[in-house]
């Protein structure tokens, strides 16, 4: 009689952990998936808007480019095609916030795989020559399999930072420095869309933005 309530005991202690399986299994199913936002020029600040899309509500996404890595090469948006990436806008002289952006770019670049690159604008094209972004990329570790330091015609680096990424405020009067940058982190998906803005100089926000790449890198596995 003992030996039948022991296998009745067991059964049921087997039967108690099946069911909290299917339980937590069937709560999950329930959870709606984290996504990210599509943002487009009118949802942001429209200090970082070029004025003739501020009013666009859909269908954003970044202009071709073509422009000069810290090896000499031509970065163009086909080195980025199908290609999920995180992008910025510094300049190497800058003594206030870049380092501290390319600190924590640094930091994000040796924590992902190849399937995601990097890509940061000069905002001082006319002094970040080839031999400057190359100096700056050994002296910073960058890995040139997975970022791409850019210079190149200032108008172009312009229009992108106003017109695609959102993230430069209106020039001033000609000079180097007139172009006043964000901190911006920007993550870009596969389609060219802006999935995300993160504050470079904050940790917190890194960390966000390396948990929101996740989200978007889940998005194409289903």
């Amino acid at each position: 009689m003992r030996s039948f309530f022991g296998r009745f005991k067991i059964f049921g202690w087997v039967m108690l952990g099946i069911s909290a399986v299917i339980i937590y299994l069937f709560f999950n199913a329930l959870q709606p998936k984290k996504t990210l936002p599509i943002y487009n020029p009118a949802m942001v600040n429209s200090e970082l808007v070029d004025q003739e899309i501020q009013h666009i509500r859909k269908y954003h996404t970044i202009a071709d480019f073509a422009l000069v890595n810290q090896n000499g090469d031509t970065i163009t948006q086909e080195d980025y095609k199908d290609k999920i990436y995180i992008a910025d806008f510094f300049f190497t002289t800058c003594p206030t916030i870049c380092p501290i952006m390319t600190k924590n770019m640094a930091s994000i670049q040796d924590k992902i795989g190849d399937d995601v690159l990097l890509l940061s604008h000069s905002v001082t094209p006319q002094i970040d020559s080839v031999a400057q972004l190359k100096k700056y990329a050994i002296e910073k570790g960058v890995d040139d399999s997975k970022w791409n330091l850019v210079t190149g015609d200032k108008k172009q680096i312009y229009e992108l930072a106003r017109k695609s990424y959102l993230a430069v405020k209106t020039d001033g009067d000609g000079g180097p420095y007139d172009m006043i940058h964000t901190e911006n982190f920007i993550l870009v998906d596969k389609k060219k869309r802006i999935r995300g803005f993160y504050d470079g100089t904050n940790e917190e926000e890194v960390q966000k933005l390396l948990d929101d790449l996740q989200v978007l890198k889940s998005s194409y596995e289903e």
